[in-house]
């Protein structure tokens, strides 16, 4: 399997690296790289998947944090982990810590601006 993720250089340019399948079988970067696109993605956004995302233009408008999107999300994508966190950080932006523990111990965590 493969995905897109984006990166961001020194100077604060976007770039799409592929996240593939691990040599081992595992698809844990790849699932949490989704993680991290479909916070990004508004609700309906893509017409394949309708029901990922989160109403990220609404909430910085309203400066309400989409809990209950931020959690349907979670869900979507626990069963791939051992352990699955997604937490708002209290800061003006909508912005979530999100950690997760996979399946051979390893901790993968970031925060991820809305």
């Amino acid at each position: 399997m493969r995905i897109w993720g984006r990166t961001y250089t020194e100077l604060g340019v976007a770039t799409w690296v592929p996240v593939t399948t691990s040599p081992s079988g595992s698809n844990e970067a790849l699932y949490f790289t989704n993680l991290i696109q479909c916070l990004k993605l508004n609700l309906a956004e893509s017409p394949l998947y309708a029901n990922y995302g989160i109403p990220a233009q609404r909430s910085v408008l309203t400066q309400i944090f989409p809990d209950f999107y931020t959690y349907q999300t979670q869900q979507q994508f626990a069963q791939y982990f051992v352990s699955l966190t997604v937490r708002k950080i209290p800061s003006p932006t909508p912005t979530y810590d999100v950690t997760a523990v996979t399946h051979t111990g390893a901790i993968m965590t970031t925060q991820v601006p809305v």
